[in-house]
């Protein structure tokens, strides 16, 4: 997006929504109908097999296909969802990380097809091509959970797809370096800005290191380094934030990469403000929620986002409707062009309140990257569990003054009582439902394409990648053949992973405090004992009636879903509450996690998923302890899960869903307690007694 160098209107942001659902046709129709809505670049979302690097018909991909975004298996599906949308002339932002490099290829593959067909050249038309790859690997082992390989390879599929973009696709931003799932993880401001900075110079040392880009045109790398911020409520200090970012990245081009354009140093970043802040209960709430946190990010000029993607206000609830995404494009639109926000300079200039708090975080940011440069980078600081145990304490902090009420979320610990909500009416469809067909459809599709596909080319193409991640050449080339040929998702994975092999990152919960320093308390300020000492007590009982040491509880991650904050601070919680707790990361099969259930003779089972897999992989989980004889393990669920769906899930055997809407992480332990319990009959034996 240009930038007005004059005295005339600033120039609005590039309006997106974040979207993509059960299919590349079904997606398209979305897009196309999203741009004649007035949106200015396309967003996709897809879905957590395509994230990850699995085909629709992988086991690990079962119940995620089309859920949380688009499944694109293979050039053909790529063909699909950008059907009439001549990739020239958008500007396309894509959410991928571990496949970045793979649906780079796909999209520019497909951006060559549409120029053969038009007859232009290829070749010039890659050179228009505009948009952005998140394609940042460090944050997934912290926050989001769609890593596929370890830390070193993964960072060399970037260095080699930013080297690549450079020569090729000289307008794409290759690498989006994103803060916004580290303080949906828990980051304090300072540590966002600290561990983004430290994941962008472990990015642009890696390019410098690697040769592939000469000495005089690092600026243009340095130049095509994208951000992308989440904003909190915390207007001010928000505001503050994205200031401090500002100019600790001008600081760090102009110091320590020596980039002497001032263009080539600005701080270009687009912003979804926070979903995981918006709230189950009352979500109508959400609305003024996302307009505020929308200001955070547009109100400074001197850090303005140059994008903005909005949540709609019922995504706390499941996936949002057409009619829902239109909503959140309209409240971009309005302050965008009803105002007169753009009409004038940076507001907040020579206000000492923000430039104290401003260098305030910069002050700490700057602590905590010398700490991570101590440690070796953000690499090595991912590989110690430093970064990630830092993100579970501080969003453990956080719920403790949630559950205290030092902190208030309106609707969910103060201010509850609420008259019934027209928008989520007896008989409305609050949400939109991915068709249960979907998955099906997609195993068969791609079945049928690697049927009907030159395989010799493929295994050639595929054995050509795999000899290229075995040695040092650039593995971008490699990639577009295995996307021309036909190569799945899941083959083109599949072929780097039998290279670098799988990898489990540090959960962070063994080294994480629930306060941020130690434990909480055991009695209040009168002498009373605390929520959690009560329900520490009753685990403590509880296992002397059964005759144990300790009660031990299984949490487990299972299908693709790697959003594990949740899941994290309940085994912290539940460690404190004196559990023992059993708790392996994301990513496991239900038969891992039966498995597991069964080894450590567990007492109760906790699911977390948020992706919408519920109704597929916990009955799996179910019908795997009953295989095992041990359907006697009780099982509670937790995540986003509609009314209905644990309605389903409770008939099927789960004794317990919890959801957001369940703030109380010390009252779901105790729920767990009532749930043992119940299953051994010690409430009724004790009356009976």
């Amino acid at each position: 997006m240009p930038y007005p160098t004059d005295d005339s209107r600033d120039r609005p942001w590039v309006m997106r929504t974040y979207a993509g659902h059960s299919s590349a046709k079904a997606s398209n129709e979305l897009y196309r109908r999203n741009l004649s809505k007035g949106q200015t670049g396309l967003s996709v979302a897809f879905d957590l097999p395509t994230q990850t690097g699995y085909d629709p018909d992988d086991e690990l991909a079962r119940g995620e296909v089309g859920k949380v975004g688009v499944p694109v298996s293979h050039i053909g599906d790529m063909r699909a969802l950008f059907d009439r949308i001549p990739l020239h002339e958008a500007n396309t932002s894509m959410t991928i990380n571990a496949t970045a490099m793979w649906l780079l290829a796909l999209y520019v593959s497909v951006a060559d097809e549409q120029a053969v067909a038009d007859g232009r050249d290829p070749e010039a038309e890659r050179a228009k091509l505009a948009g952005t790859t998140q394609n940042d690997i460090v944050k997934e082992y912290l926050s989001r959970g769609t890593y596929a390989f370890p830390p070193a390879p993964s960072v060399r599929l970037i260095t080699d797809m930013i080297a690549w973009t450079v020569s090729n696709v000289p307008k794409w931003n290759p690498i989006n370096i994103c803060s916004y799932h580290l303080q949906e993880a828990g980051a304090t401001p300072t540590q966002e800005v600290a561990y983004t900075i430290s994941t962008a110079i472990a990015v642009l040392d890696a390019v410098r290191d690697s040769g592939q880009v000469p000495e005089a045109d690092f600026g243009k790398v340095v130049g095509r380094i994208s951000f992308f911020v989440n904003a909190g409520l915390h207007v001010i200090e928000e505001i503050c934030k994205l200031r401090a970012f500002a100019q600790l990245w001008d600081e760090l081009c102009r110091e320590r990469y020596g980039v002497t354009d001032e263009k080539m140093r600005r701080f270009r970043y687009g912003v979804q403000v926070n979903s995981l802040g918006l709230t189950e209960a009352q979500p109508e709430n959400n609305v003024q929620r996302i307009v505020l946190e929308m200001l955070a990010v547009t109100l400074s000029k001197d850090a303005r986002a140059r994008a903005v993607q909005l949540p709609a206000w019922n995504e706390a609830l499941g996936l949002p409707r057409p009619w829902d995404q239109q909503w959140a494009l309209r409240m971009q639109q309005v302050l965008a062009y009803e105002t007169d926000l753009l009409d004038y300079d940076d507001i907040f200039a020579g206000s000492h309140v923000i430039e104290t708090k401003t260098a305030s975080i910069i002050e700490g940011a700057r602590a905590e990257i010398a700490k991570v440069a101590e440690m070796g980078g953000a690499v090595a600081a991912v590989d110690s569990g430093y970064m990630k145990s830092q993100l579970v304490s501080s969003l453990a902090a956080r719920r403790m003054r949630l559950e205290s009420g030092e902190d208030t979320v309106v609707g969910v610990n103060k201010f509850t009582s609420t008259e019934p909500s027209p928008l989520q009416a007896e008989g409305a469809d609050a949400i939109f439902v991915v068709d249960k067909e979907v998955e099906a459809q997609a195993r068969e599709a791609v079945a049928a394409w690697r049927a009907d596909r030159d395989e010799e080319a493929v295994q050639a193409a595929l054995a050509d990648l795999t000899t290229a991640a075995g040695g040092t050449d650039n593995l971008m080339d490699a990639t577009l053949a295995c996307a021309k040929v036909g190569v799945t998702t899941g083959e083109w994975a599949g072929a780097l992973r039998s290279v670098y092999g799988s990898y489990r990152a540090p959960t962070g919960v063994t080294a994480a405090s629930s306060s941020g320093s130690s434990a909480p308390g055991s009695e209040t300020a009168d002498g009373e004992p605390t929520e959690l000492e009560q329900v520490r007590e009753r685990v403590r009982q509880t296992a002397a009636d059964l005759g144990v040491a300790a009660l031990r509880m299984l949490v487990g991650k299972p299908g693709l879903d790697g959003h594990s904050n949740g899941a994290e601070q309940i085994a912290v919680r539940a460690r404190d509450a004196g559990f023992e707790v059993i708790y392996q990361g994301i990513r496991l099969t239900p038969a891992e996690i039966v498995a597991a259930a069964v080894q450590e003779d567990v007492h109760v089972v906790g699911l977390s998923i948020l992706s919408g897999s519920h109704l597929e992989v916990i009955p799996a989980v179910l019908d795997g302890l009953a295989r095992a004889d041990a359907a006697d393990i009780p099982v509670v669920a937790g995540g986003i899960i509609p009314p209905k769906d644990a309605e389903q899930l409770q008939r099927l055997g789960v004794h317990r869903v919890v959801t957001p809407k369940t703030y109380s992480l010390t009252g779901i332990m105790g729920e767990f307690v009532d749930v043992i319990r119940e299953v051994h009959g010690l409430d009724r034996e004790a009356a009976q007694a």
